[in-house]
């Protein structure tokens, strides 16, 4: 049976761990070319060496998502290399909980640099290829992107804009064979999620209300969802919002 990646490129931001890691991964193994991007070089090496491990196929490029001009570099490295782009992962991200009045216009700025900036400069540099292509973007967006949270005002406002962002660009270039969907997972066993920093004197009722289950998903949860809406499956899924929370975006 033909793998859903065969001959497929597919870049994977914030590659270097988490959720992205496990994207790059589960997509090498269904027959992706997957370039990995990430700030982080070593990290980077360990994703590359595990795809590797798997006789799949991945190079790497260490990126700030924060920078426009790097966002086009890394585009034309692929495209010089292998020929081409079929998919954009954006998954690299921050979070971060503080009350709203301790919030900073430099924190709250470099929340929207990396969450929503980031993607939409990857976005733009990458559309004239996948129209070549008829390719797709994934965008992981978050709950945080469908509801309000407490003490997360600034990653909740960069993930609305994702998700509005990912909206506008399933509308603009659906017709013209382009789609552009967004991934909303609610608590993930990741770094991100391990070093989070509890603030001092929050209220706990409010942070609970959004926790229904007593697990977190993993990484690997969240990449198979990439996958599927990644792949030609899914290519009457466009704009789509999908939740993958434990029912915390229910009501």
């Amino acid at each position: 049976m033909k793998e859903r990646f065969e001959d497929k490129r597919v870049i994977v931001t914030g590659a270097g761990s988490g959720i992205g890691r496990a994207t790059a991964i589960r997509m090498a193994g269904e027959g992706a070319r997957v370039w990995c991007a990430d700030i982080n070089e070593v990290a980077l090496n360990e994703t590359v060496s595990l795809i590797e491990a798997g006789g799949g196929t991945a190079a790497f490029s260490v990126f700030d998502v924060t920078d426009p001009a790097q966002s086009v570099a890394l585009v034309n490295e692929v495209v010089e290399a292998w020929g081409g782009l079929n998919v954009l992962c954006n998954i690299a991200g921050i979070g971060g909980m503080k009350p709203f009045q301790d919030l900073t216009p430099e924190y709250f700025n470099k929340m929207l640099a990396v969450n929503l900036s980031g993607p939409f400069y990857l976005c733009h540099a990458a559309m004239p290829q996948l129209l070549k292509t008829k390719g797709n973007i994934v965008n992981l967006a978050s709950s945080a992107g469908k509801i309000g949270q407490a003490y997360v005002a600034a990653y909740v406002a960069s993930k609305h804009g994702l998700v509005g962002l990912t909206k506008s660009l399933a509308m603009e270039f659906g017709r013209r064979g382009v789609r552009a969907n967004a991934i909303c997972p609610g608590a993930v066993n990741t770094p991100l999620i391990q070093n989070f920093e509890m603030a001092e004197g929050i209220d706990f009722d409010l942070v609970n209300r959004y926790n229904f289950l007593p697990w977190f998903s993993e990484p690997e949860d969240i990449a198979a969802m990439v996958a599927y809406v990644a792949s030609d499956e899914a290519r009457y899924v466009n704009g789509a919002v999908l939740s993958i929370d434990g029912g915390i975006t229910t009501g």
